[in-house]
């Protein structure tokens, strides 16, 4: 919005600054900071007095009874930081900006209702695992389809460390893809089980993320670096700003012990986030890298449920990985903290792929 508001280039000079994405980027991280500062503790109040309180697993962790009355839903703030950002900070004539905002509050919205029935409607289940899935579908498939139709060379598939794409996946991308969104949707609201986990993990995917879209969106850093050139992205290098500076934000009241939760609504929400800027600047793979943590989350609880399944043995003490080294003995702040170290690992990894390749 500034962008369009402060175009006075030939009347007043110093408002060239809208116009450089860094500029606006660095803007859009301190805006979001500042609005999750500037409301957090009113919202925390509000939760608290309407007893929307987390539920604990009695089966899990005997330390996590104490976060029992611990407000959640907190994602909400997360959401309206970023939104709020974006839409002052980014250009809103470029397409790639409502494909991210229309695709993230439809995954928000899943989250909300999945909250809402948890806390406000009593129902411990929330909602259904059936209809949630079949909204994360319904929001990714949209989302897919419109830039299979809209985007070109979307289909190309690119391997990280190799500097050529390696296939045209043709209209097979778009199970893939849809399939990619919906997973790591998943595989951040997995990870968010313990202080401060999830929301500082993706502080390192959004500052990696912030880099990469800045570089492909820009011909000649793409081109010295031989990445694929991609019109319009440079833009996207805001909303990843944005998303890294609503979760340090939200991290300041989410760090143990934690005066918030973010709930589904943040957690799927900021998965389905990064899974679509993975699609529009053709890091599809390198996403798995990127967020790495994010993975093996996931993969410890598809490993758990089918050997429990298969040979009625676990292979974790308990699943989400986080919780297996609780039980292990690792307090949660040396969970937390070592995660973030491979969180941080991770993405110096996928930093690496921009000149080994």
């Amino acid at each position: 919005m500034f962008k369009e508001i402060f175009n006075l280039v030939d009347r007043i000079p110093i408002f060239n600054l809208f116009q450089y994405i860094t500029f606006r980027s660095g803007f859009a991280a301190i805006t979001a900071v500042l609005i999750v500062f500037l409301i957090a503790p009113k919202m925390i109040a509000w939760l608290r007095a309407k007893k929307a309180e987390q539920s604990i697993r009695s089966d899990g962790p005997q330390t996590h009874l104490a976060k029992a009355g611990t407000p959640t839903m907190g994602g909400l703030l997360i959401v309206l930081a970023i939104s709020a950002a974006v839409l002052l900070w980014q250009d809103l004539k470029n397409p790639y900006t409502w494909v991210l905002l229309i695709s993230f509050w439809g995954y928000a919205l899943i989250g909300f209702f999945d909250d809402y029935l948890k806390i406000f409607r009593h129902n411990s289940k929330g909602l259904n695992a059936k209809c949630k899935l079949i909204g994360q579908f319904a929001v990714s498939a949209a989302a897919v389809v419109y830039l299979y139709f809209t985007v070109d060379g979307i289909t190309l598939l690119y391997v990280p460390f190799v500097k050529n794409p390696v296939a045209d996946m043709g209209v097979f991308y778009i199970p893939f893809a849809v399939l990619l969104l919906v997973g790591f949707s998943n595989a951040v609201n997995l990870a968010d089980g313990l202080d401060g986990l999830a929301s500082g993990l993706i502080t390192f995917v959004g500052l990696t993320f912030g880099l990469l879209t800045y570089i492909v969106g820009h011909a000649a850093f793409a081109r010295y670096l031989q990445f694929p050139f991609i019109p319009l992205s440079g833009e996207l290098t805001v909303t990843c700003l944005a998303l890294t500076g609503a979760c340090l934000g939200f991290l300041w009241y989410n760090a143990h012990p934690a005066q918030i939760f973010m709930g589904d609504t943040g957690s799927l929400a900021l998965g389905g986030l990064i899974g679509v800027l993975s699609l529009l600047i053709k890091k599809e793979l390198l996403i798995f890298i990127v967020g790495g943590v994010f993975v093996m989350e996931a993969l410890s609880v598809i490993l758990q449920v089918f050997s429990y399944k298969l040979f009625k043995k676990r292979v974790f003490k308990m699943a989400p990985l986080h919780h297996h080294f609780e039980l292990k003995g690792w307090t949660e702040t040396q969970v937390v903290v070592r995660f973030w170290i491979l969180g941080g690992l991770f993405s110096l990894i996928g930093l690496i792929t921009l000149k080994v390749q």
